[in-house]
């Protein structure tokens, strides 16, 4: 019986039917780079004060005066949330008293800002926050709708592989390009923040849908030479490169609609590719749609002009793919021996603090000093050589240490920005961005290390509770930004501690790299202290030593 590899060794491992597949999905996916995170520009919150009405009665001094000074980042600075009691105010300016010299200032009664807020225009013309006011008491909700986008991807996460399993990864990709495009749209005419909140988890849903179907078909068609490149490269520079979009389009767009508009159009201009990008041949065949399949693969040989077989796929001879992905373990079975369940935990601290880091810093821009769109764009470009150096590092080098090296260095350089003198601003720009390469590096590599590490039979449910956990860090992330507006320091503190500590634990794991993949669970890696246990003498498959297909299916999950 011949596998599927075998079958289509005919057409090659770069022809220009692999190159179009490859470029094509990697493009679809630079619409969940801008999109991911525009809400670093829609819910931009800019300076603000409390609003004094027109008809205050107040003399132009106390009108100047009637905002309280307050102590925020080591400067003095108006107070966003209070004012002077306008009434009092009313009475002292009636009276010719003037602020400061007849009247102390920190003597009077203080209110909130009952008549609203004025806003600077300098940064952002509007945002969701200066349309409904989502700031002092209110400051929660912006947080809370990227915490909700989150939510909609960790649904769609669930959703998205038995979507795929069951319609076709190509039928779920284009819908849930369509169902992203389509609710950013709608989006764009909310009238509250609860209606956008609510589009935004149901954009999210569809974002993570999209890049989980172009992520396994892409695995499904590329060759073996291919995949490892597409995975770690194509997907994730491409989604860098709508990321480093994000800033260009904001910064000619400062209206908060026209720039979801803006962002929205772009999905459209991926239609035409429902006539080129195919269905997965392999998940056709697991259907016993055979003959779809090999009119695809026939395609494919006349684009990279090559001849095919008379037959290419023979029913009884291919091996039943669908067979071979049936799955008879549970999720408990991440906890049936001591050295799997002290894996899983660690994995699952691990992808948590590493999201929560990745995240954390991507929404933290507008804190940074400076231009918030120059940060941005700063913030998108480091991940090109994160990603690269990556690839580099898992091609070459052991995973234990190539991890922690990478979390150490981001989360050190978080914690000595509080060291930095705060006249030296582009040195802490520098170091958040240092921080930021780290933590994406480990990010990427995080995928890979954790596929290997369990066992064929559980590596889906694995690398998927993993995965959960790091929805889980991107849903807490927002948070961890919004204490930055409280304590410039705080944000770093907290993520640089966790990252050095989440490089820690990585020693603790066990060395995967040159080592055969496990079948089984007693023929995993041991953790570093624990006891040893005689493996099973199965013997393991090393013919997937440099690389195994199911590594790069399940860590789209």
């Amino acid at each position: 019986m011949r596998d599927y590899e075998e079958v289509t060794a005919f057409l090659g491992e770069w022809g220009r039917f692999q190159r179009l597949v490859f470029f094509l999905l990697s493009a679809s996916i630079i619409p969940n780079g801008f999109n991911g995170l525009s809400i670093v520009f829609l819910a931009g919150t800019p300076e603000h004060r409390c609003a004094v009405p027109p008809g205050a009665n107040l003399s132009e001094e106390w009108r100047n005066a009637s905002i309280p000074l307050e102590l925020r980042g080591g400067l003095t600075e108006p107070s966003r949330c209070r004012r002077y009691r306008l009434a009092v105010l009313a009475n002292l300016s009636a009276l010719g008293l003037r602020p400061g010299s007849d009247v102390q200032l920190a003597e009077l009664e203080q209110e909130p800002c009952l008549d609203g807020w004025e806003y600077s225009r300098d940064v952002y013309h509007s945002t969701i926050v200066t349309e409904w006011n989502l700031v002092c008491d209110n400051d929660w909700k912006g947080p809370m709708s990227t915490s909700l986008f989150f939510v909609g991807v960790l649904l769609g996460s669930f959703i998205s592989g038995q979507l795929s399993d069951k319609f076709g990864r190509k039928s779920v990709l284009f819908s849930t390009l369509a169902m992203q495009t389509i609710f950013s749209f709608v989006q764009i005419f909310s009238t509250s923040w609860e209606m956008f909140s609510v589009f935004f988890l149901l954009v999210g849903m569809g974002q993570i849908s999209n890049y989980v179907a172009a992520f396994v078909l892409g695995t499904e068609i590329l060759g073996k030479s291919i995949r490892l490149l597409f995975c770690t490269l194509g997907v994730c520079i491409f989604y860098a490169f709508g990321y480093m979009l994000l800033p260009l389009f904001a910064y000619f767009i400062r209206d908060w609609r026209m720039l979801l508009l803006a962002l929205t159009l772009p999905g459209l201009l991926f239609i035409p590719l429902w006539w080129i990008i195919p269905e997965s041949p392999r998940w056709l065949i697991s259907r016993g749609r055979f003959q779809e399949a090999e009119d695809i693969i026939r395609k494919a040989a006349k684009i990279n002009k090559v001849t095919a077989p008379d037959v290419i796929f023979d029913p009884s001879e291919l091996q039943d793919l669908s067979s071979q992905g049936q799955q008879t373990y549970t999720i408990l079975d991440l906890m049936r021996t001591r050295n799997i369940l002290t894996i899983t935990i660690m994995s699952v601290i691990l992808w948590m603090i590493i999201s929560v880091g990745y995240f954390g810093l991507s929404l933290d821009t507008p804190n940074l000093h400076g231009d918030v769109y120059v940060n941005c764009f700063l913030s998108a470009v480091i991940e090109v050589p994160a990603y690269i150096i990556s690839w580099l590092l898992l091609r070459n080098l052991p995973r234990r240490y190539s991890m922690a090296a990478a979390l150490f260095l981001g989360g050190c350089v978080l914690l000595f920005i509080q060291l930095v003198p705060s006249h030296l601003r582009a040195l802490s720009i520098l170091l958040v961005m240092l921080g930021k390469f780290g933590i994406t590096s480990a990010f990427s590599m995080v995928y890979v290390y954790t596929a290997e590490l369990y066992p064929t039979v559980v590596r889906n449910m694995g690398v998927g509770a993993s995965s959960m956990a790091s929805r889980l860090g991107s849903i807490l992330s927002p948070y961890f930004a919004y204490l930055g507006a409280y304590d410039r320091f705080l944000p770093y503190i907290l993520m640089g501690s966790l990252t050095v500590l989440s490089g820690i634990l990585t020693l603790f794991l066990p060395e995967s790299y040159g080592m055969p993949l496990p079948d089984t669970i007693e023929q995993m890696l041991l953790v570093k202290g624990l006891e040893y246990r005689p493996a099973s003498s199965a013997k393991r498959n090393s013919k997937d030593e440099e690389e195994n297909p199911e590594i790069f299916k399940s860590t789209s999950f």
